[in-house]
């Protein structure tokens, strides 16, 4: 079976090895790279807080074949995931006082295309 594209993914994650190029087309583009990220942190007790950072984009080739015996199937699935990270942290503001105000998140420093780990990844599956 020939490998297929798995759907895009977007992992919080730092500085490129890997650039996509601004007259590359995003949705055409194969592998992973790093590209600028922003999310509201949040945590109860606390308001939230607007980050930029880096993370971790792209497509990744998988694959499945049949095999005669239960599960009956083999996958191999890769996602875009971080190699190499660098750990931040945020001071949240308006915390209530029993609430530490530190927020920890990864910032990519480099990607590539991996299984999915569930240490530091959002695992799914479309």
């Amino acid at each position: 079976m020939l490998p297929h594209p798995l759907g895009l993914f977007l992992l919080v994650a730092g500085a490129a090895v890997l650039c996509v190029s601004v007259t590359t087309p995003l949705h055409s583009f194969r592998g992973c790279a790093v590209r600028e990220f922003s999310f509201v942190a949040q945590k109860p007790g606390c308001k939230g807080l607007h980050i930029t950072t880096e993370a971790c984009w792209g497509r990744c080739h998988t694959w499945e074949r049949p095999i005669p015996e239960p599960p009956y199937i083999h996958r191999h699935h890769r996602v875009c995931t971080y190699s190499r990270i660098r750990h931040m942290t945020a001071r949240l503001p308006g915390c209530q006082p029993n609430v530490s105000a530190l927020y920890h998140y990864p910032m990519a420093l480099h990607c590539h295309c991996a299984a999915c780990s569930t240490q530091d990844t959002e695992c799914e599956t479309f």
